[in-house]
């Protein structure tokens, strides 16, 4: 299992020198892949801007947005977005994709959320065919032999996306248990369609080595609008190595391909005190 780490540009105030920061102590450091969540109505960086920063600073980690929100952007500035950032990082990028939960945010992008799912299916059929033939540039293809393609979601309808048009799936966290049981559904869903192989599988989880309570403060403000379910979220930050240490190997033993590791502050030491913990 590789691990990377994620960039800290849903963590309010962030600024550009922190994040080009983060990314070269990140590029120089253990880590696979530099990965960016996503959020409309919030104070956070776009995250495809944040991973062409990224690229601009790097030369060899991955990219990944883990997820961004298809259906806030119309099909062809999706594809033409995630093609730049190929661009900038040649056989770096890597495209997760879900609906999100908030819908605040679909107002505010004047989008439908009742129909978000069937908006997201659209954009992946465009991407797996017509993209190729709609002369935007930088040239790239989507899927197998160009930019990888992951889909995130925890309901059947998000699997059964994964399966028919991805590459494969991304969990949005949680203990390594919850992780296996969405592995093993993600799998199922996958042979259900009769797909060669298997699927592709990431995961992720939060650390707060530095200051925890600032950390949890982050986790609590950025899932309120789950209600109640902020403070689970919040209390399973991983805050010394120990913890960080059992979260990675219960993550490899349940068969994960990449694991992601979001920051809750935006300090880049945060980067150096991870990269001791898993040298």
């Amino acid at each position: 299992m590789q691990v990377g780490i994620g960039l800290p540009s849903t963590v309010p105030g962030t600024t550009g020198a922190t994040l080009c920061e983060w990314a070269r102590r990140a590029d120089a450091g253990p880590f696979s892949t530099l990965g960016v969540l996503d959020r409309l109505r919030y104070d956070s960086v776009d995250p495809f801007v944040a991973l062409a920063a990224a690229a601009a600073v790097t030369e060899r980690i991955g990219l990944a947005t883990t997820i961004a929100i298809g259906p806030l952007r119309r099909a062809a500035m999706l594809a033409k977005e995630a093609a730049s950032v190929h661009a900038l990082a040649p056989g770096r990028m890597t495209l997760g994709l879900a609906v999100g939960a908030r819908p605040d945010d679909y107002e505010v992008a004047e989008a439908a959320y009742e129909n978000r799912g069937t908006a997201l299916s659209r954009e992946l059929a465009y991407l797996r065919g017509p993209f190729d033939s709609a002369g935007i540039g930088p040239a790239t293809k989507f899927g197998a032999g160009g930019i990888p393609v992951l889909i995130g979601g925890a309901g059947g309808a998000a699997l059964t996306r994964m399966a028919r048009y991805a590459d494969g799936y991304v969990h949005g966290g949680g203990p390594p248990r919850a992780f296996a049981s969405a592995a093993t559904k993600a799998r199922a869903a996958w042979r259900d369609l009769d797909r060669p192989g298997e699927p592709v599988l990431w995961g992720q989880g939060y650390v707060a080595l530095g200051d925890a309570d600032r950390g949890r403060d982050y986790l609590l403000d950025y899932y309120a609008f789950t209600g109640p379910f902020a403070a689970r979220i919040a209390a399973g930050v991983l805050t010394d190595a120990d913890s960080v240490r059992d979260f990675v190997r219960g993550y490899a033993g349940e068969g994960c391909d990449e694991l992601l590791l979001f920051p809750t502050t935006g300090d880049p030491d945060e980067v150096d005190r991870l990269a001791e913990i898993l040298s």
